[in-house]
């Protein structure tokens, strides 16, 4: 995946493909001469703007735009490409959406019309070639109500499924590389966290993104790293958002100086706890996979664009890497390190593994007077640390344009300086000459992307910095990313992501899922958007107790599926697992789309060829078990659903 993302950043395509693992049937053969996924463009208001998107699936909820690019209201969006297919064959394509929908297969008119969301639209079987077919996808929605698209494909060996990513490519165009660079120049602008100096109104949930606070800090951190911190942030870790304040002969002393006020501010003792076990560390720092994202302090090779961990004993006082590991988020909300809930004795035995492998702490700064702590201060204010950190007490005092005072020409001066002049206060942002472009060419725009904002945006950028895929599709037993926005309830999801759910769906796995608080309800929505979803998973008619009851029989091993050999039912614990064990169908309700339910019981193989679960259904859709409702497939399938429905009621199954 680090090449596969390497390769994507320096073409600069798009990178949400980056993150979908290409998880695909053994009928896929993608073009590996072609980006992965769907070239999107979309047009509203007299604007268009164009990105590469996983598939045609898109939900626009009222009164909101498809992209923070254009208005909103009403939209035509067209997906373009190639769908690979290893042989010749016969598919149907069939879309859900609301707008008039229209799909073209080798230059052919599929179908086209229009669509109420209540049934799907569909055409006649249509023969793709082996290898790439053009494939074209438009709608167009009025905007005043939701709209959204899910398109479909499936044959006699293909069950109804989304077109997976694998089967997707497109070609390259100068004008999406055009727009990926917009889309680039405005996430800078919030990472940089460029609005705190130079004001706007936004309200982009970015806008709100704060930075660790400096209260109590020198309680904290030790003393000669908040110097070298301050100093040069980028040679202590690289490609990081903070700036360089100082330059010139003063550079030095004026760091130190903020260093001795932060350091002075002590807050709260920390309680350094009982000594850990830096081997029983060592383990659970494997287990977690912390090195998806950071450099282990004993690496003997750091690899790039991760977290160096050797100066962790040289940065964070004396128990304040076990704190740290307890609450990451404590003094900063926005923070991407997760929390993975340890007990003490973890973060104990992880802080000891990371400070007793990782370098020496730098020596003790020099004793200081009142004086340099007094200056400390008054750099803190007027160098506008206080802009971007809180400080209790503490107000900045510089005075920056605000973002409507700065016009396309004063783009390439200051912070976005090519070659900053010696004497030039501006801060030092590491941008490298493609970031520095992407701010510039954002900076000619209207901005009012700064007042729009999508879920789906929102996942595509944030899913990234928080490298959910290397986790996710790249270990085993973790769900692959590009299937996670079609399966779980955002609502859920919500829950999941920000600690708040207390069970764990995958007893099984060492690994744990990590909480990210602040970013939570952003990438849950955004998943199910992403996929065409609602935001809000839709209230569904109850059905009958019969169904109820037929359902219990289903699931049981006396006459149906034996489901609960694998799967445990509330307290009810399964009763042969074989080779691996299933969620606990207690919870199945609360966190799986019904759509996606359906799908994965009538074919698990079509959706994830890595499955243990079996396939049931013929490839008719036919059930085996005649007893239930004549073995017809969907009425078999919505009995299974009532029952799951009951959730920790659940009778328990025989």
């Amino acid at each position: 995946m680090h090449s596969l993302r390497a390769m994507f950043r320096s073409e600069r395509v798009s990178r949400i493909l980056v993150l979908f693992p290409l998880v695909a049937g053994p009928w896929i053969a993608r073009a590996a001469d072609r980006p992965a996924g769907l070239l999107f463009a979309v047009g509203a208001g007299g604007a268009t703007d164009i990105a590469a998107w996983p598939n045609a699936q898109i939900f626009v909820p009222a009164g909101e735009p498809a992209t923070p690019f254009v208005a909103p209201g009403a939209f035509a969006a067209t997906w373009t490409g190639f769908v690979a297919s290893e042989l010749r064959a016969e598919y149907t394509f069939e879309a859900e959406a609301v707008g008039d929908v229209r799909v073209e297969i080798n230059g052919n008119e599929v179908f086209a019309g229009k669509a109420d969301g209540t049934k799907p639209v569909t055409g006649p079987a249509v023969k793709l070639n082996k290898g790439a077919n053009a494939i074209k996808v438009e709608l167009k929605a009025a905007g005043t109500a939701d709209s959204f698209l899910r398109l479909y494909w499936s044959n006699k060996e293909t069950p109804r499924n989304p077109v997976p990513l694998a089967a997707l490519t497109h070609d390259e165009s100068p004008a999406l590389k055009d727009a990926v660079a917009l889309h680039e120049g405005r996430d800078l602008f919030f990472e940089g966290r460029c609005i705190r100096c130079h004001v706007a109104k936004a309200t982009v949930p970015e806008a709100a993104m704060d930075a660790p606070a400096l209260t109590g800090i020198g309680g904290r951190r030790n003393e000669a790293w908040l110097a070298r911190w301050i100093e040069d942030p980028q040679s202590m870790r690289p490609g990081t958002p903070m700036p360089r304040l100082f330059n010139g002969a003063d550079a030095k002393a004026n760091a130190t100086a903020i260093a001795a006020y932060l350091g002075s501010l002590k807050g709260t003792a920390i309680d350094a706890g009982k000594a850990g076990d830096k081997d029983a560390g060592k383990a659970t720092y494997e287990k977690l996979l912390c090195a998806a994202c950071h450099n282990p302090p004993d690496a003997a090779k750091a690899e790039p664009g991760k977290i160096s961990q050797k100066l962790a004993k040289a940065k964070f006082a004396p128990g304040a890497v076990a704190a740290f590991l307890l609450k990451p988020s404590e003094h900063f909300a926005w923070i991407r390190m997760p929390d993975f809930h340890l007990s003490a004795d973890e973060a104990a035995n992880l802080a000891a593994y990371i400070e007793g492998a990782g370098d020496a702490p730098f020596d003790a700064p020099a004793a200081v007077d009142a004086a340099t702590i007094a200056k400390g201060r008054a750099l803190v204010e007027s160098s506008g640390c206080a802009d971007c950190h809180a400080l209790e007490g503490v107000k900045s005092t510089r005075v920056s344009k605000a973002l409507a005072e700065l016009g396309a020409d004063r783009w390439t001066s200051g912070c976005l300086a090519d070659a900053p002049a010696a004497d030039s206060k501006a801060p030092r942002y590491a941008f490298t000459p493609a970031q520095r472009e992407a701010l510039r060419a954002w900076g000619k725009t209207d901005r009012a992307s700064l007042g729009r904002s999508t879920a789906a945006d929102f996942l595509s950028r944030q899913s990234e910095h928080l490298q959910c895929a290397e986790c996710h599709g790249k270990h085993e037993g973790f769900p692959a990313w590009e299937l996670l926005g079609g399966k779980l309830k955002p609502e859920w999801a919500a829950n999941f992501i920000g600690g708040k759910e207390t069970w764990k769906p995958r007893t099984w796995l060492e690994q744990r899922m990590p909480a990210f608080p602040a970013y939570a309800t952003g990438l849950a929505v955004g998943l199910a958007t992403r996929h065409g979803l609602p935001a809000t998973t839709p209230a569904e008619a109850a059905g009958s107790a019969e169904d109820a009851a037929k359902g219990l029989k289903l699931v049981s091993a006396n006459g149906g599926f034996s489901c609960v050999s694998c799967h445990s039912v509330g307290d009810f614990a399964a009763t042969a697992v074989f080779e691996a064990p299933g969620l606990n169908l207690a919870h199945s309700f609360d966190r799986i789309q019904p759509e996606y339910f359906r799908r994965w019981l009538r074919n698990p193989m079509s959706i994830d060829p890595t499955t243990k679960m079996p396939a049931y259904f013929d490839d008719e859709g036919k059930s085996p078990l005649p007893d239930f409702y004549g073995g017809d497939g969907p009425k078999t399938l919505a009995a299974v659903w009532e029952y799951l429905r009951l959730g920790t009621k659940m009778p328990k199954p025989e």
